[in-house]
């Protein structure tokens, strides 16, 4: 048996400083070659508005955002009008009022009305899918103007249009039809030669028993027949100054003019005028809202007549040298009646 080697004492315990330093020595160099890769990147790397050194006391402004397109005028606003579009499904008035708003649909609805009329009886003719647009402007204090009306009838079957226009030498404007003809029938030996509107008639659904037409104070007012003056100034509170006319022979209607400015001094009871003689001037009187002259007609025996069925009627065109000024003006309208623009 070979005998062990003498031994020295306890194997010596390895020391912790040697790994520690292995260790530190690895990282140092990891840590440096990364900062060496870095560096050679900067370096071939060229710098960005970003990455680019500012000088001392510059501002950097932030880049702008990205806004969304502005988007397309409402080509029927920016006309300083508006537009309601109704297809109808109960009455004319909540159509309308539902197209425009609560202000200003019940006046718009009325003033409508007025060129309904010249196409069907209203209500009466009015049918359920028949379509409206209106082009119309708000004003303060005042009724809607209403500039262009397009309406597709079921009772007719046709689109019917109409455009308002003042043509040039005439005083007042008037709502013509594509063709150059006015909108309204003209009665032959009206009691005013010159008005803007007729308001109101016996078939618009009033109730109301005449003609009213919107006219300045002062217009002429004649005597549609030859008649003489029964009273005058009766009923003022309601009627205002006014005259009612007898017809002699004829007829024997009698004439209702209500509203008048102010009578002549000289007109009595008995006068006697002849037809087409001026006998007052159209005012604002009694209960009137504005400016107009209601023009009555009756039997005898107190039964009210239509003036447009007692009267003879026309329908006044405008001339060819003034029809390419209205033309343009129904394609203008046209164009925004057709537009993409949104109701009121």
């Amino acid at each position: 048996m070979r005998p062990s080697l003498p031994t020295l004492g306890p194997p010596p315990k390895k020391s912790p400083v040697g790994s520690v330093v292995v260790v530190s020595l690895v990282l140092g160099l990891a840590a440096g070659g990364v900062w060496w890769w870095k560096q050679r990147l900067a370096e071939e790397t060229p710098p960005t508005e970003a990455s680019a050194p500012v000088d001392a006391g510059t501002t950097v402004a932030e880049a702008p955002e990205e806004s969304a397109p502005p988007t397309p005028e409402d080509p029927v606003k920016a006309s300083g009008l508006a537009r309601a579009s109704v297809e109808l499904s109960g009455p004319l008035e909540t159509a309308i009022v539902a197209a425009s708003d609560s202000e200003v649909g019940p006046a718009l609805a009325q003033v409508v009305t007025r060129t309904l009329v010249w196409w069907v009886d209203v209500p009466g003719d009015l049918r359920r899918g028949d379509k409206l647009d209106i082009l119309y402007e708000v004003r303060a204090n005042e009724e809607p103007l209403v500039h262009a009306v397009r309406f597709t009838s079921d009772k007719t079957g046709q689109t019917h249009r109409a455009y308002r226009f003042q043509a040039e030498g005439e005083s007042n404007p008037r709502y013509y039809l594509p063709g150059g003809e006015e909108l309204e029938l003209r009665l032959e030996n009206s009691p005013v030669d010159d008005y803007e509107q007729v308001t109101s008639l016996l078939r618009d659904g009033r109730r109301h028993k005449g003609v009213d037409f919107k006219t300045p104070v002062g217009t002429p007012v004649k005597a549609p027949f030859t008649g003489v003056v029964r009273r005058k100034n009766w009923g003022f509170r309601y009627n205002g100054n006014c005259i009612e006319l007898d017809e002699l022979g004829g007829k024997r209607r009698r004439a209702l003019f209500l509203h008048l400015d102010e009578l002549p001094s000289s007109l009595k009871v008995g006068d006697r005028f002849s037809v087409g003689t001026v006998m007052a001037r159209s005012g604002n009187s009694g209960r009137s809202f504005a400016p107009h002259l209601h023009y009555q007609l009756e039997t005898q025996g107190d039964r009210v007549l239509d003036p447009y069925e007692s009267h003879r009627t026309y329908r006044r065109s405008l001339g060819a040298a003034r029809r390419p000024a209205l033309e343009a003006e129904i394609r203008r309208m046209d164009g925004l009646l057709d537009s993409p623009s949104s109701n009121g």
